[in-house]
């Protein structure tokens, strides 16, 4: 239901619960004993969004190398954002998940202090910092769940490790490394 839901608000359509119940074969009754109203509903995806998102960045672990951390963080944000476009749309269009997505980003503060840390990165508010690296994220993201835009994300996350001090040599290697840890957690089912 939520998923149905999510989608009929990305794609604009008024969310209703005749309309949601249509689309799932229930009755509208479902609607209200699950959720209370049609603000229970959006409040299950955004809910249900950031809850995924929050599960899929724990998998990505701490090493000895924070920037390719850092950059895993990016893949795997990139990675729900592709494979869950509707809840996205619903989690950053409304507002209404602002706690939990500050949560989710937490890690990301985190482990910004940890490149700070190990002279990767200047000295710089790791909390903008982490900011700064998941507007721009983001923004890519959704530019390409909206087509104007087709990968390149190896390169926009040096561009901005180099951005936050980190050298070109140094950057590059850990977004490769970023890349394989990508695709160990893709191939064990955790991404």
């Amino acid at each position: 239901m939520v998923e149905v839901a999510a989608r009929l608000l990305a794609q604009g359509d008024t969310l209703t619960a005749r309309r949601l119940c249509s689309e799932i074969g229930s009755s509208t009754i479902t609607v209200y004993t699950r959720f209370g109203s049609m603000g229970g509903v959006v409040r299950a995806i955004v809910h249900d969004g950031f809850a995924r998102l929050a599960d899929m960045l724990a998998q990505v672990g701490r090493t000895s190398d924070p920037v390719a951390d850092l950059a895993l963080y990016g893949r795997v944000y990139r990675h729900a954002a592709l494979t869950n476009p509707h809840l996205f749309a619903v989690m950053f269009g409304r507002g209404a998940g602002r706690v939990e997505g500050r949560y989710a980003m937490g890690r990301v503060v985190e482990c910004v202090s940890r490149c700070v840390t190990a002279g990767r990165f200047r000295e710089v508010d790791a909390g903008l910092c982490a900011h700064q690296l998941w507007i721009s994220v983001h923004g890519l993201v959704m530019l390409e769940n909206g087509g104007y835009v087709a990968g390149g994300l190896a390169e926009h996350l040096v561009s901005l490790l180099v951005g936050a001090g980190d050298s070109f040599e140094s950057a590059s290697e850990s977004v490769r490394v970023s890349g394989e840890r990508f695709g160990a957690l893709q191939s064990s089912g955790n991404g």
